[in-house]
């Protein structure tokens, strides 16, 4: 159990209460809180570079305060460096196609998106919809905009043959009849 709940905290880009995470992997709340306070407790007494962090009754993956100058400075490389063509091809999906879950655009894309997600994110290039976990919709941002001297999406090139393309609509019809049948 404390594998799952280390998982969902590594990859949620928010705070995680004990219920939800209780919620996500089927387990009793009770049980869930002691291994969360087992993790927190572990966490707090290793010198490593991740700490969980403890709100009340949410918790968060963090890097450690002693490395927050190399931390911040990967960051600032990160968020001002160009966009690498899979951070590209990731933005492009979502602002034709978006809002979007993630399982959307990874059906689309045919990857993975965690960490590219969490780079967009982090760049306010996207923002997460409030949504249950594993159920946000992405959406780009006024950032995305301002950047691109857009006023809405609709301005982007060839919008709304792209944003209504019957192939991809058709793979997401599809893989929805997938889930459903489950």
């Amino acid at each position: 159990m404390k594998s799952k709940i280390e998982s969902l905290l590594f990859v949620s880009t928010r705070p995680l209460s004990d219920k939800k995470i209780a919620e996500l992997i089927g387990d009793k709340l009770d049980e869930v809180k002691k291994r969360l306070e087992e993790l927190f407790e572990e966490y707090k007494s290793r010198d490593g570079g991740i700490v969980l962090l403890k709100n009340g009754n949410e918790y968060e993956f963090a890097s450690a305060p002693s490395n927050a100058e190399i931390v911040g400075t990967f960051l600032k490389e990160e968020t001002e460096g160009e966009l690498t063509r899979p951070q590209l091809e990731t933005l492009s999906v979502i602002a034709y196609r978006g809002p979007i879950t993630k399982p959307e655009l990874e059906q689309i894309r045919g990857v993975n998106c965690s960490l590219i997600l969490r780079n967009l994110l982090i760049r306010g290039l996207v923002e997460e919809e409030s949504e249950k976990i594993g159920e946000q919709k992405y959406k780009i941002s006024f950032e995305f905009l301002k950047f691109l001297g857009a006023k809405s999406v609709e301005e982007l090139p060839d919008f709304q043959k792209l944003s209504s393309n019957e192939i991809i609509q058709n793979i997401l019809q599809q893989d929805q009849k997938l889930k459903t049948k489950d």
